[in-house]
């Protein structure tokens, strides 16, 4: 039975990753920073789906948690097929009047932590020849996103880092997968301090978290580099920038993604 280790498991994309894997009989090692929520989700997916499930309590945005984390895995002899990088938040607003330890703490979970944990695990499966990853990335890496900034830079870094380890790797029976959901059922928007406004007023449907899952596991069994879930509209959304001149794009994002009183 394969074995998926998934950051970021408490909620959202991440908890729904356990499910399905769970149903397609993976054993699972799920970390998050809520020991209650992962316990609940243990117990439920163990339960329904008769497999095995560690749970690791850690910070991924406390530097040398991702080996913290992989040597809690090796420690109890855990071998991981399938690894998920999913653990990440993103901050609205202008960047030079965001909280700058929120952009540091941004950096390292959403980059650092993920190039520990691929670094990491990816070394045994070059080693088995077989194993796959899957970096959550978003269909903000596609363009520079000002009240985003951040969090569309690290996305960025995400898509482009995984695309390489996808090429770097495929000939060895290794999969790497970068998955970029537009808008999704979950939590981000709240720990973002998004404008509900601007929220509502997009006009895009939050796709459900269990949605986006399907998708990303059938374009792994495809061996795609990069999927993009949430319809058409996402589609035209990150090939924007091959279609526009860089400033009037990015002046346009501006313009979307100003609150009022800006």
């Amino acid at each position: 039975m394969p074995t998926a280790l998934i950051t970021g498991a408490s909620g959202g994309i991440g908890a729904a990753f356990a499910a399905e894997l769970a149903e397609r009989q993976h054993n699972l090692i799920l970390v998050a920073r809520s020991e209650a929520k992962l316990q609940q989700l243990a117990a439920r997916l163990q339960q329904e789906f008769n497999i095995l499930v560690e749970i690791i309590v850690q910070d991924l945005s406390a530097p040398g948690a991702g080996t913290a984390v992989f040597e809690a895995v090796v420690k109890k002899g855990w071998t991981v097929d399938l690894l998920v990088n999913n653990a990440g938040f993103g901050d609205y607003g202008v960047f030079a009047d965001r909280p700058l330890e929120k952009q540091l703490t941004m950096v390292q979970l959403n980059i650092v932590a993920l190039v520990e944990l691929s670094h990491l695990f990816l070394q045994g499966m070059r080693h088995r020849k077989s194993g796959s990853i899957i970096n959550v990335a978003s269909i903000a890496a596609f363009q520079p996103m000002p009240y985003l900034s951040m969090y569309a830079a690290t996305k960025a870094f995400v898509l482009s880092f995984s695309q390489s380890l996808w090429a770097e790797n495929k000939d060895l029976g290794i999969r790497v997968l970068c998955l970029c959901p537009g808008p999704t059922e979950s939590g981000f928007f709240k720990v973002a301090e998004f404008p509900t406004s601007l929220a509502s007023s997009s006009g895009q449907k939050l796709l459900p978290a269990e949605e986006v899952v399907r998708d990303a596991l059938k374009a792994l069994d495809k061996n795609e580099s990069n999927v993009v879930t949430g319809g058409f509209l996402n589609q035209i959304i990150v090939n924007m920038p091959r279609l526009m001149p860089r400033e009037l794009l990015v002046n346009s994002v501006e313009k979307l993604f100003r609150g009022k009183g800006e």
